[in-house]
């Protein structure tokens, strides 16, 4: 399955159209991995455990996304956009989603 943000596949002509597909996934901040981060935000560096569930969440996002292209019949999904939120009280939450169109080249 070929995935990319670019409307086309360059060398390969877009034979079926077959829709708008999307993976959405809505993970928790854990109060540890809000604890550590503050500690890291007052003496510098990176907030591993934070990069590390954001990167599992974009993963099973395009996995949800490849799925329902595969779903459809499509061996490519082109147009793909990540979008990410803040949500639930306080900020409590994190939105991953991405989306684009399912096709056959």
């Amino acid at each position: 399955m070929i995935l990319t943000t670019t409307a086309a596949v360059e060398g390969q002509p877009v034979h079926q159209y077959l829709g708008i597909v999307t993976g959405e996934v809505i993970v928790g901040a854990n109060i540890f991995k809000d604890l550590f981060a503050g500690i890291r935000d007052i003496v510098g560096g990176r907030a591993g455990a934070y990069e590390s569930t954001l990167r599992d969440a974009r993963r099973e996002a395009f996995a949800e996304l490849e799925a329902e292209a595969q779903g459809k019949g499509a061996n490519a999904v082109i147009g793909i956009d990540i979008d990410y939120e803040v949500i639930g009280k306080e900020g409590s939450m994190l939105m991953v989603t991405v989306s684009g169109t399912a096709v056959r080249i």
